[in-house]
């Protein structure tokens, strides 16, 4: 059962909060540490077991009726953790006094909420303890007594007859082997399960040219639990070598003696994981040999070996091909053709939920079969397709299939994944939102030097390399995801898995809807905003709707942690009346209101989000002072706000790593920030400012930058302003010293201001010039005397709607080496450009 898996990982998000407040001896764990040590200690074997139960797959009945308490338990004592925090953050601004009797009141109800949680745990612990005892593991063991996985099938087993939809894949594969010269050569075929990666490999393998052209021939089917010596034994088997009595330290050379003389074909098919030392000594390198490699995880072709530029990534069939494939399996008897046109209506119809998918099309081919006979039978397939197809009855082989995708997950990627079913079929998903939901909920915490955010973005950019989302939009440089969405397979099985998790509930068409005991909602305009009243126990609200939607409700959400309003229109609503309910939910960590129509003035009142952590908003005109009450805010997001000013004492955030949208005061504005504000949040990564004709930086600000030493993204809107006063303000400044990305839009001035150049931005990796005058770019490290001959270490550039920027492109890769991205859009003055001018253009590095 997969449930267990994403519980693992809320207990281990719960047990890094506690061992936090612990070894932080932050207040309120000073005040109940014994009960936090005890919990700490019980909630770690509570781990242990279900990590052993879920090796030995003998959970069953007793497992499924354990789980749901100890969920309940976490999201309780997530809770009382929560509002201990935000007691302290109270005490700390010295609105509630130790030893008054509402603190005692608080210690009190707090210790007593502790110890029973501590009590249910230990229960729960006694029960574990007599089922584990009862359980007992069946293990089947190999040579020296080790797990094995018994390969149940060769390539000739499966070998399909006819090949739909995947000839020009294997037109390329085998372009690429016979075309190479090298003696080793790897080739990767990467994708989601079920997307023909075995057949394609298979093809190939019983090709007739490829059996002509290679000596020998070994397919070893990987698996999850696979073992080096295992698969050595079976390739040895193939090559011919009775390996029954050869030691396992004799296997590798055993293997490259009887390859070094042959030319050879090794398949190493679904890989999941591998030991990389002893598959880089398995090959001779006498005569030329060839492995292909399918697996559902690109990072693990990549640590094989595998070139960029040889991974091959089948795709999903479109219609046509699809509809040959279900004839193929669906219409047996009359040879692969449809008996009439309403028979292909309906299998159309049913395709489109296939989305292009080979083995779900395979999978629902061999339902209707048997049904070729009756329409009605073929229409409740179809009004039914979620329940055949995403249940495991019948040994259903798409559900198997997808399931061991998420199986190999790392349990802190399993929450992460299942966060993608609360949106809709081929919902378009912001890859930013979905990491701040994460940072919100707690699902994802900051490590060594890294924070919770740039860990979320790995987190993204991990689900999408083991397949399991699809990119929409990316950032070229670097690959970020900008964009997502979600196979609808995929997500009919993150849809059974949160809905076994009790996260959310669906009804059997896949459409979610709301219980008592519901944890995640995406609300959409066909829904009662009135249901919201029953659902306390919600800690993320998505709004959906492409309509206008009214939502009064959100004050009884009070164990709320997330309220996202960006994917809908919000208006007819009182703003005002909104934002003050929105301020009664003391546990929020996350809350976007771009969708909220209108101009927004946050009220005083947003003081009392104490927890809150992420704010974004879009159109807000004021913000009120109080807004720095906000301590534990890492996230600011104003970059779309017409604000003419941030309120001063913006110093006090000094947890903030992103601030987006602030903008230079003049020295008269009493009330407005100056850019000296910036000194006191030493653990900022990003800043996106502004400046115009009335910012003002004083002498002593001169140099504020370059003291944000954490600080790695720099943008700056220079908002059109030609007065000269705004250039020489800019070229005082000097930039933070670790910063790696810069961006300056809208400057309106010939020359870029004095510090951009090889001297102060000898760590840059990319750099964005945007919408301005700029005519002289200085680049050559030859014109900064103090270079020392080093070369900008620049990988990504940007230059668009710079019509009068003279840059030679020769000169500019001379002085950039490394550079291996560029997107130039408008600039026309650019020589010996490798693209042409009058379009936007993409150069990638050896693909000019």
């Amino acid at each position: 059962m997969a449930a267990s898996k994403a519980t693992e990982a809320m207990i281990g998000t719960l047990i890094e909060k506690v061992f936090s407040a612990l070894l932080t001896q932050a207040q309120y764990a000073l005040d109940f540490k014994d009960q936090l040590e005890a919990m700490k200690t019980k909630l770690e074997l509570m781990t242990a077991f279900i990590s052993c139960t879920d090796k030995q797959k003998t959970r069953g009945e007793f497992m499924q009726k354990i789980l749901p308490n100890l969920r309940k338990i976490i999201y309780e004592a997530d809770d009382i953790m929560t509002d201990c925090q935000i007691r302290d953050e109270y005490r700390k601004d010295g609105f509630c006094h130790r030893f008054s009797l509402r603190d005692l009141f608080f210690i009190y109800q707090t210790g007593k909420d502790l110890k029973h949680i501590n009590s249910r745990i230990e229960k729960m612990e006694s029960s574990l303890g007599v089922y584990g005892r009862a359980e007992q593991p069946i293990i089947q063991q190999g040579p020296n007594n080790s797990s094995y996985q018994i390969f149940k099938y060769s390539p000739e087993d499966r070998e399909p007859s006819e090949i739909i939809g995947l000839e020009k894949d294997l037109e390329k594969i085998k372009g690429w082997i016979l075309s190479s010269n090298e003696k080793l050569q790897q080739i990767g075929i990467v994708g989601m399960g079920g997307l023909g990666k075995t057949t394609i490999a298979q093809k190939i393998f019983n090709d007739r040219e490829m059996v002509a052209y290679f000596e020998k021939r070994i397919w070893v089917p990987v698996s999850q639990n696979f073992s080096e010596e295992l698969v050595m034994r079976a390739m040895l088997k193939q090559l011919g070598e009775d390996e029954s009595g050869i030691e396992e330290s004799h296997l590798l050379h055993k293997i490259q003696q009887r390859l070094s003389d042959k030319t050879c074909l090794i398949v190493m098919d679904d890989v999941w994981r591998m030991n990389l030392d002893w598959w880089k000594n398995l090959y001779p390198t006498e005569k030329r040999c060839f492995a292909i490699i399918t697996s559902r995880n690109e990072t693990v072709v990549n640590s094989m070996g595998v070139d960029e530029s040889r991974i091959h990534r089948p795709k999903i069939l479109n219609e046509e091909e699809s509809w040959s494939l279900l004839c193929k399996h669906a219409f047996l008897t009359s040879k692969g053709k449809c008996p009439n046109k309403e028979f292909e209506k309906k299998g159309r119809e049913i395709l489109k939920k296939c989305g292009g998918l080979p083995l779900a099309i395979k999978t629902i081919g061999g339902l209707l079969a048997p049904k070729v006979h009756s329409l009605s039978e073929w229409n409740k397939i179809n009004d039914d397709f979620h329940v055949y197809l995403t249940t495991e009855r019948e040994n259903n082989s798409v559900v198997a299939s997808l399931r061991l995708s998420y199986d190999e997950l790392p349990t802190h990627l399993k929450q992460c994944l299942l966060c993608f079913s609360v949106y809709p079929d081929d919902f378009e998903i912001s890859g930013e939102q979905m990491v701040h939901w994460w940072v919100g909920e707690g699902l994802i915490w900051g490590r060594d030097n890294r924070t919770a955010t740039e860990l979320g973005f790995d987190y993204l950019s991990e689900l999408v390399s083991r397949c399991l989302v699809e990119v929409v939009h990316r950032r070229g440089y670097d690959g970020r995801v900008y964009s997502c969405k979600m196979h609808d397979l995929v997500r009919d099985m993150t849809i059974q898995i949160a809905k076994d998790e009790a996260f959310c509930s669906f009804d059997e068409q896949g459409r979610q809807k709301l219980t008592q005991d519901s944890r995640w909602f995406g609300f959409n305009s066909d829904m009662d905003p009135k249901s919201l009243k029953k659902s306390s126990r919600l800690r993320a609200l998505i709004l959906q709707s492409s309509t206008p939607v009214s939502l009064w409700n959100v004050k009884s959400l009070m164990s709320l942690r997330l309220l996202d309003f960006s994917y809908c229109k919000l208006d007819r609503i009182n703003v005002e009346d909104l934002l003050d309910k929105i301020s009664s939910l003391k546990r929020l960590a996350y809350l976007n209101l771009s969708g909220v129509a209108g101009n927004i003035e946050l009220p005083s009142s947003i003081q009392k989000l104490r927890n809150l952590q992420i704010l974004v908003l879009r159109r807000c005109t004021k913000l009120h002072p109080s807004i720095t009450s906000l301590k534990k805010l890492i996230i600011l997001d104003l970059g779309s706000c017409p604000l003419q000013y941030l309120p001063r004492g913006l110093e006090k955030l000094i947890y903030l790593q992103e601030l987006s949208g602030f903008r230079v005061a003049s020295q008269s504005n009493t009330q407005g920030c100056r850019l000296n504000a910036l000194l006191g949040l030493k653990q900022l990564r990003v800043l996106r400012m502004s400046i115009n004709n009335e910012s003002e930086i004083s002498e002593d600000e001169w140099n504020v930058l370059s003291q944000l030493e954490k600080l790695k993204v720099l943008a700056i809107d220079a908002e059109d302003c030609k007065e000269e006063h705004v250039s020489q303000m800019l070229d005082r400044l000097l930039p933070p010293p670790s910063l790696q990305e810069l961006y300056l839009r809208r400057y309106r001035h010939e020359i870029l201001p004095k510090w951009i150049n090889l001297k102060h931005l000898s760590s840059l990796q990319y750099l964005c010039l945007e919408d301005g005058d700029i005519s002289n770019f200085e680049i050559s490290s030859e014109s900064d005397q103090d270079s020392n001959g080093t070369t900008w270490v620049l990988e990504g550039l940007c230059l668009k709607f710079m019509p009068n920027l003279i840059l030679d492109w020769n000169v500019l890769l001379k002085d950039m080496p490394i550079l291996r991205y560029a997107e130039v859009s408008r600039c026309f003055n650019l020589k010996n450009s490798p693209f042409p001018l009058d379009k936007p253009a993409v150069w990638k590095k050896n693909q000019d």
